[in-house]
């Protein structure tokens, strides 16, 4: 192990990185940029074409940076047998979760297989997909080391939670701190100096488990608080309040509060699904997650809360929600950018279309629908699209939208991300 710490930190490490996604291209480009050989290995053949050809299909990676990453060395693939060639695995597949919202660990698994078919003495592998605590340890390593070899003598193994944040220009891979478990001292130790030559910041903690543990916390944070600022917003409905002022104005308060908003539900990969791993873990467990459960219940009954608003406000105006036009603007399931895995806005489509709508929509980062979607096709938002639709409902607050064009032109605009905030015209309506 003391020559692979000696190629980590004089950067002639070769990293390869199973997925080349969201989370394993950045991290691709970090580590080729710093000079380290750079293998990604992805099962789509059309997508290691566009790699190589220097076409970057994940927005975070401009074609500039992709272009010099492969000046530099890196090199994508569709053939495992680069891992034998490998100093360090990382693997970054997804982690869904079933229809019965239990950990669908099968990219895990046919990863961990694809590394245990080529594992080789001296070698490092790192987790970084998200899942549930215990995964590293108890699906992971049997896999690995159905090899023959053994974990902490011959290879070691370390668990390090994807940070992403996609879209964001404040927040990147090189400013998040970088939080490792490892299932030895020396894994750990590795994993550190790895990460350590790309991020500012590493956390070490002191296990794989507690490693996995910390990125199910801040997501299931962020999802039970998310799900009290969407409770606020149907309870301030009721009451005649203005739950946007209230969230501003409890915003002042310097200590003890931090500000949550409400929307038209939770979308992205990390938000409604890891929170269920804790669940399914607690289940495992014989024990019960009460308040996550309650959150989850809260946060994925938002699209039908919207759908429920859209009818009243079509109802206030003498129309039934059937056979009417409903504009929706914005599918991507945050702002400014084109990612829709998990996106609410999608669940109100289809509740829309359900209940009979005529639907459209305008989206500037999202040119088109699968056909399980209805095969839509983004309109463009003018002045005419706008005024021949009897209810706009603003579901993603992309920056470049016309915000003017909007509140002049929709006969009635259901904004649900208080996008429109200033204005006091009779047709915007406040989720």
């Amino acid at each position: 192990m003391d020559t692979l710490q000696g190629a980590i930190d004089e950067r002639r490490a070769h990293v390869a990185i199973i997925g080349q996604g969201y989370v394993g291209l950045p991290l691709a480009m970090g580590f080729a940029q710093v000079g380290y050989r750079v293998t990604g290995l992805e099962a789509d053949p059309e997508k290691v074409a566009s790699l190589n050809a220097g076409r970057s299909y994940v927005p975070d990676i401009s074609p500039a940076a992709l272009q010099e990453a492969l000046a530099q060395g890196y090199a994508a693939t569709c053939d495992p047998a680069c891992l034998a060639q490998a100093d360090v695995i990382l693997i970054t597949v997804p982690t869904p979760y079933t229809k019965t919202k239990q950990p669908d660990m099968t990219y895990v698994q046919q990863a961990a297989r694809a590394v245990s078919a080529h594992l080789r003495p001296g070698q490092l592998v790192i987790l970084e997909s998200t899942t549930y605590p215990g995964t590293t340890e108890e699906l992971l390593l049997p896999e690995l080391e159905k090899s023959g070899l053994k974990a902490g003598e011959a290879f070691e193994v370390a668990y390090s939670p994807e940070r992403i944040d996609p879209g964001s220009r404040h927040y990147t891979l090189a400013n998040t701190p970088k939080v490792v478990g490892g299932m030895t001292p020396r894994a750990a130790q590795l994993a550190a100096a790895l990460y350590g030559s790309i991020v500012e910041q590493v956390v070490v903690v002191s296990s794989p488990a507690a490693a996995e543990m910390t990125k199910l916390l801040e997501n299931t944070y962020r999802h039970v608080n998310i799900a009290l600022a969407n409770e606020m917003a149907q309870l301030c409905h009721v009451l005649g309040i203005n739950v946007w002022e209230v969230i501003e104005a409890a915003g002042t308060k310097p200590f003890g509060f931090q500000a949550f908003y409400p929307g038209p539900g939770v979308g992205g990969h990390c938000i409604p699904i890891d929170p269920y791993y804790l669940i399914w873990k607690a289940q495992e467990s014989e024990t019960v997650a009460r308040m996550i459960e309650l959150a989850g219940q809260i946060n994925e009954r938002m699209p039908e809360w919207v759908v429920e608003r859209v009818t009243d406000l079509l109802n206030d105006r003498g129309r039934s929600l059937r056979g009417s036009r409903v504009l929706l603007v914005g599918v991507s399931y945050k702002k400014d950018v084109p990612d829709m895995r998990e996106s609410p806005a999608l669940r109100v489509l289809e509740k829309l279309h359900q209940k009979g709508a005529h639907l459209t929509y305008h989206d500037p980062f999202v040119p088109s629908l699968p056909w399980h979607y209805g095969g839509l096709e983004s309109v463009a938002l003018t002045s005419q699209t706008l005024g021949s639709a009897d209810c706009v409902v603003l579901l993603t607050d992309h920056s470049e939208l016309d915000r003017e064009l909007l509140a002049q032109y929709a006969p009635v605009l259901l904004d649900t991300r208080n996008m429109l905030q200033g204005y006091r015209q009779p047709n915007i309506v406040r989720l």
